[in-house]
């Protein structure tokens, strides 16, 4: 079978190892790939937004699946493109993708078919001393989210009126672009997060270990938020009871209520929950794999992953194509150019990959670029160190003596990734 991987991030780099791993497996292609991911799958250059151009790639090398790893070309509809020329695709429509890019329509889905969630008000542009009044009503903290895209920087948690004020105006104002001109202003949750993925036909699902994200820059959950400074899976808080839960009070109706409005939902649909006294409550949908949440639970996987996204992108999952999708304790740290999420410094060359990948641990390659073979910093984050063990205990400290062997000027990561869970 031939592969096209869209994306160029360490979620991709992750979901390309497991790809490989698939004896079905015959060509690989990647665009626009990154250091890591071209060392296992050719990478191509394609202008993502054009099309047909992608189509006509596609039908020139007998491409047998698209999967594709980011939001913005499934908010784009390129898999809607792909499945009207008749080439499968692994991922949303652009109308079912409407629950990550739009937060707007997620929280009124989610009020049509009582699924649980934040109590909400959204508002346009032009609103801005409503929205404020309203922030006010609900009491601080509140969550301030941008509608639209925002390459996961769009969410304010305001401590107070003057932080309020300060984000519906800017987000209004342009910050995001067209992203912000509507927001979404909901009541703060109490609890833990956790984010569990599931692999679905439209109909069907498997849902994957459950894993949690640790957004914030430092230690003890300090700082701005970020794309992600790690993780780690199987996630304790989401116990048998909470699993249970969560498929029959979101991912059950969220499927079937999105068939019913005529906007199947395809691929891998990302639940975000809060979880308080053992109720979880939807924080968010993404319409993708998350990351670096997708860094430890692709490793736990037990099965032909190629086999399985396949299946989903023809309509008929297959069960059987995994053994199991938790084996084993996997961590997850990031290593972040200082400075992020903020101005960072990049172009620094890095060392020391091949030392950590020996000592076992899989080197997600997120912000690297490679000139005249000289492999360098080019982003925020950069790396992701994940190791997998028997026990989350000796996945943790297998993955920081792995962190401790890579280095890079202004290297930063977290040093307390998953010891909530220890």
């Amino acid at each position: 079978m031939i592969v096209l991987l869209i994306g160029s991030g360490g979620r991709e780099h992750a979901l390309a190892l497991s790809l490989t791993k698939s004896p079905d497996l015959t060509k690989m292609y990647c665009s626009p790939g990154n250091p890591g991911i071209n060392k296992i799958a050719e990478k191509v250059s394609l202008t993502l937004n054009d099309h047909q151009s992608v189509i006509e790639f596609c039908k020139n090398k007998a491409v047998d699946l698209v999967v594709i790893g980011p939001e913005q070309p499934l908010a784009d509809g390129l898999s809607d493109s792909l499945r009207l020329a008749g080439i499968h695709a692994f991922g949303p429509s652009k109308a079912a993708a409407q629950l990550e890019s739009s937060k707007g329509f997620a929280k009124e889905f989610m009020l049509r078919y009582n699924i649980p969630t934040a109590a909400f008000h959204t508002f346009i542009s032009g609103d801005e001393h409503n929205a404020l009044n309203y922030a006010d009503s609900m009491g601080y903290p509140v969550v301030i989210k941008a509608d639209g895209l925002a390459a996961g920087k769009g969410v304010v948690i305001a401590l107070n009126h003057e932080e309020a004020e300060n984000a519906i105006n800017s987000m209004m104002g342009g910050l995001y672009d067209s992203a912000g001109k509507s927001l979404v202003i909901e009541e703060f949750m109490q609890g833990e997060e956790a984010s569990i993925f599931a692999i679905t036909d439209g109909t069907d699902f498997i849902t994957l270990a459950p894993a949690q994200d640790h957004k914030r820059i430092y230690d003890g959950d300090k700082g701005p938020n970020t794309g992600g400074m790690g993780a780690y899976a199987p996630a304790p808080i989401v116990t048998e009871d909470v699993m249970t839960k969560v498929k029959e009070s979101i991912i059950i109706p969220v499927l079937r209520e999105m068939a019913s409005e005529g906007n199947p939902f395809i691929g891998c649909l990302y639940v975000g929950v809060m979880i308080k006294d053992g109720e979880p409550k939807v924080v968010e949908f993404n319409c993708r794999f998350g990351d670096p949440e997708t860094q430890v639970v692709m490793p736990l996987v037990d099965g032909d992953v190629l086999k399985l996204f396949y299946s989903a992108a023809i309509g008929k999952l297959d069960q059987s194509s995994i053994k199991t999708s938790v084996s084993g304790h996997a961590c997850c740290v990031v290593l972040a150019s200082k400075g992020y999420p903020g101005d960072y410094e990049k172009n620094f060359p890095i060392n020391g990959i091949e030392i950590a990948e020996e000592n076992g641990a899989f080197v997600y390659h997120a912000g690297t670029s490679e000139t005249d073979g000289v492999l360098c910093s080019s982003g925020g984050r950069v790396l992701g160190v994940t190791a997998v063990a028997d026990n989350l205990k000796d996945a943790v400290s297998k993955t920081y003596e792995s962190v401790n062997m890579i280095y890079f000027n202004n290297a930063f990561f977290r040093k307390d990734i998953a010891y909530k869970a220890l």
